[in-house]
C-alpha cells in the first residue's frame, strides 16, 4: 500500500467540515485526491445530497453493514451512527492516490489500531478553549444541558489526541482564511511525495 490517508480530527465544531469542504473544491479536478463518503443514520440535512459526504441509511442497514464486517471504523455519537466503508478507502490507497476524510476520535483510534503509521497523516484542527466551543455549539442550534456536558466530555477526550497529529491547523475566530491555506499546503505536499514516488 504506498497511498496516504490524510485524517482530519479535532472537536465538534472546530471547523473540520468546513475545511474538508475547501479543499474538496480547491482539489475537485484532481483524479489523485480521493474524498470517501461515509454512512450515516442521522437525517439528511438541508443542502445535503445522498452520496455525496455521505451515504444516508436505517439502522438495520448499518447494523448488516457491521455484521458483514464493511467497515474500516464506525462510533455512535448523539444517538447516530457513522461509519467509514473499507471499499472507500482501501482501493485508492492500493492506487498510490491520497485520501482525505473528516473522522472523529473514536474512529481515529480505530484506524491507528490497524492502519500502518506511514500511510497516515493526522491533521488536528485547532479551534480554542471550550468556552469557544460552548458559545459556537448554542449558535448552531438549541442544546439541552445533559447534551452539552457529553460534548464536554468529548472535547476533552478530543483534545488528548493534539499532540498525537502530524500537523496542528489554528481555526480560531479570524483564522479561517489562514487554516485554509494550510489544509491546502497539506494535501500539495502529498501530492509531491506521489510525484516524487513515481519518479
Amino acid at each position: 500500500m504506498e497511498g496516504t490517508f490524510i485524517l482530519i480530527m479535532g472537536p465538534s465544531g472546530s471547523g473540520k467540515g468546513t475545511l474538508l469542504s475547501h479543499i474538496r473544491k480547491r482539489f475537485s479536478e484532481e483524479a489523485e485526491v480521493v474524498f470517501p463518503v461515509s454512512c450515516t443514520t442521522r437525517a439528511i440535512r438541508p443542502g445535503e445530497k445522498d452520496g455525496e459526504t455521505y451515504y444516508f441509511i436505517s439502522r438495520e442497514e448499518f447494523n448488516e453493514r457491521i455484521n458483514n464486517d464493511e467497515f474500516l471504523e464506525w462510533a455512535e455519537y448523539g444517538g447516530n451512527l457513522y461509519g467509514t466503508l473499507k471499499s472507500e478507502i482501501m482501493s485508492p490507497l492500493k492506487d498510490d492516490l491520497v485520501v482525505v476524510r473528516e473522522v472523529e476520535v473514536q474512529g481515529v483510534r480505530s484506524i491507528l489500531s490497524i492502519f500502518p503509521r506511514p500511510n497516515l497523516h493526522l491533521v488536528y484542527v485547532d479551534a480554542g478553549e471550550w468556552s469557544d466551543f460552548e458559545k459556537r455549539i448554542k449558535s448552531r442550534a438549541p442544546i439541552e444541558d445533559k447534551e452539552l456536558k457529553e460534548r464536554q466530555e468529548r472535547y476533552k477526550d478530543e483534545l488528548s489526541f493534539r499532540e498525537k497529529a502530524d500537523e496542528v491547523i489554528s481555526n480560531r475566530d479570524g483564522e479561517l482564511g489562514e487554516a485554509k491555506k494550510r489544509m491546502e499546503k497539506i494535501v500539495s505536499s502529498k501530492l509531491s511525495d506521489r510525484v516524487q514516488r513515481e519518479s
